[in-house]
C-alpha cells in the first residue's frame, strides 16, 4: 500500500517558471518508490507567468486539493495591472527608476505582507487540512516556498496534529536578493527573522535546493538538512537544428540586477572590431526582460544584433535551448546569491550546447558547471577572459566544432533526485 504524503505549494500548472516543474516533476516520480502525492494548491491563484502545457503533464494518479485564496496583488491592479504583474513576478526595477506607485506597493508588501502577500491563505488553509490529515491518517506534510508563508502552514499542522514535517526552501527566505529592495522597517525585518527562525528550527527535516543554503541553515538551526537540486527531466522534442547565426542565448527571466555591463561591453566591442563577428553573432532574449537591462544592453550592442523574443511555454524554452550555440546564464554579482541555482541550469546542461555564466565568486553554479564539464564561468570584472573565450567559442562556431561534452549528468535527473526524496520521506517514519 502506498505511503499518502501531503505536499501544499502555491505554483502549479497551469503557472509557468522552475518551482512548479520542481515539484510537478517530484509528484511525477514519487509513486515508483510507493509514494502516493496529496497536492494541496490555491482555487483562484493570481500567476503571473502561465504555461498551460505544464498541464499536461500532471499524473493522473496524483489527487488534487483545492481552496480559495485571498489575493491582494489582484486588488493591487486596480492601481496598476502592469506594476502588480511586474512586481509579482520578481522584476523590480532600480529604486531610482521605481515610479511612485511600485514604490508604495514595495513598501506594503514588504511590511504589511509578512512573510508574503499569500499570508491570508495559512488560517483557512490549516482548517481545513486538520480535518482532511485526521480523516486521511496522512503522517507527513511538505510545504515548498517561496511563497515562504505556507510553511507557516506546515508549522501550524505540526503544532496541532504533531504530524512529520519537511519544509523546502526553493529559495532562501531572509537572505534572497529582493527582500533589499522590500523597503522594510526594522520591526519588519525582525518579524522575517522570527519566522524564519520557527520554521528552521521546528521542521523535522529541511530541504534546500543548493550548498550555500545549506551552510547558511547550519548556523541557523540543528534540523536536519539535505541539498536536492533541481534537475532535469526526459522529453521528447521535435528534431533541432542548430541556428546559422552564432546565437548566444538566456532563457528566462532578467532581473533589472542582473545586468553584466562586462559582458554586454565585451560583446559590443567585438561586434565593432570584427566584421564576421558582427555579421554572424545575435544576442537572443527569450523571457522577462527588465527595461534596465535592455536599455544598458542596447548602448553597446546594435539592435540588429539583438533578437527579443519574450516569453515562451516550457516546451519551447527546451526548443530555443538546442537550437542555439551558446547559452547565458546570468546571476546577480552578490553574496545574497551564491546560494541561486537556476532551474533552467539542469535543462542547459543536458541541452548539448556550451554555457557561458557570470556571477558571484564561490556560487554553487561555478562547481556544477566545472565538475559536469558543461560550461565556463566568469566573475564581473573578467573583460579579459570573458573576451578571450567568446573569441575561441566564435572560431570554433565557424570551424563547425562549438559542441559540449558533459560528464556525470545522471545525478541531476528528475527521477535519481525523487529517490533522494523519497528516502528521506520514509526515513522520518
Amino acid at each position: 500500500m502506498s505511503k499518502k504524503v501531503l505536499i501544499i505549494t502555491y505554483y502549479w500548472p497551469p503557472a509557468g517558471g522552475p518551482g512548479v516543474q520542481r515539484w510537478l516533476k517530484f509528484v511525477k516520480y514519487l509513486p515508483d518508490y510507493g509514494i502516493h502525492p496529496v497536492v494541496y494548491i490555491p482555487e483562484n491563484p493570481n500567476y503571473p507567468i502561465i504555461d498551460s502545457g505544464l498541464t499536461d503533464e500532471i499524473p493522473n494518479a496524483v489527487t488534487i486539493l483545492k481552496r480559495p485564496i485571498k489575493e491582494p496583488y489582484k486588488l493591487a491592479e486596480f492601481l496598476s495591472k502592469k506594476s502588480s504583474r511586474t512586481i509579482s513576478s520578481g522584476v523590480i526595477p532600480k529604486a531610482k527608476k521605481q515610479s511612485l506607485v511600485q514604490q508604495l506597493m514595495l513598501y506594503v508588501r514588504g511590511n504589511y505582507f509578512i512573510p508574503d502577500a499569500r499570508k491570508a491563505w495559512v488560517k483557512p488553509s490549516v482548517e481545513y487540512l486538520s480535518d482532511y490529515i485526521q480523516k486521511e491518517q496522512i503522517k507527513t506534510v511538505i510545504t515548498t516556498g517561496p511563497p515562504h508563508s505556507l510553511h507557516l502552514i506546515g508549522l501550524q499542522l505540526k503544532a496541532q496534529l504533531g504530524v512529520d514535517w519537511m519544509a523546502d526552501f526553493r529559495d532562501p527566505w531572509t537572505t534572497i536578493g529582493y527582500h533589499k529592495q522590500l523597503k522594510l522597517s526594522a520591526s519588519a525585518v525582525k518579524k522575517h527573522l522570527d519566522l524564519e527562525a520557527n520554521v528552521l528550527t521546528t521542521a523535522d527535516h529541511l530541504i534546500v535546493t543548493s550548498e550555500n543554503t545549506k551552510k547558511e541553515f547550519l548556523v541557523k538551526t540543528k534540523q536536519p538538512i539535505s541539498v536536492i537540486t533541481n534537475g532535469y527531466d526526459y522529453q521528447q522534442l521535435p528534431q533541432v537544428t542548430k541556428d546559422e547565426k552564432f546565437s548566444l542565448a538566456h532563457i528566462g527571466s532578467l532581473l533589472s540586477e542582473r545586468n553584466p555591463k562586462v559582458l554586454w561591453k565585451v560583446l559590443g566591442e567585438l561586434i565593432n572590431e570584427n566584421k564576421d563577428f558582427k555579421q554572424e553573432f545575435v544576442l537572443r532574449l527569450v523571457g522577462v526582460v527588465s527595461e534596465d537591462v535592455l536599455n544598458e544592453i542596447k548602448t553597446f550592442i546594435p539592435e540588429t544584433n539583438i533578437d527579443v523574443v519574450g516569453y515562451v511555454n516550457h516546451k519551447d524554452a527546451l526548443i530555443f535551448q538546442r537550437q542555439s550555440r551558446l547559452l547565458l546564464l546570468i546571476e546577480i554579482d552578490s553574496e545574497d546569491t551564491k546560494a541561486i541555482i537556476p532551474g533552467k541550469l539542469f535543462e542547459y546542461m543536458v541541452a548539448s550546447t556550451p554555457i557561458i555564466s557570470i556571477g558571484p565568486r564561490d556560487s554553487d553554479v561555478e562547481q556544477i558547471l566545472t565538475t559536469t564539464n558543461t560550461g565556463q564561468y566568469f566573475y564581473y570584472d573578467a573583460e579579459s577572459e570573458l573576451k578571450t573565450h567568446l573569441l575561441a567559442c566564435f572560431s570554433n562556431f565557424q570551424k563547425g566544432s562549438l559542441n559540449s561534452y558533459p560528464i556525470g549528468l545522471q545525478q541531476y535527473s528528475r527521477k535519481v533526485l525523487t529517490k533522494k526524496l523519497a528516502d528521506i520521506i520514509t526515513g522520518l517514519t
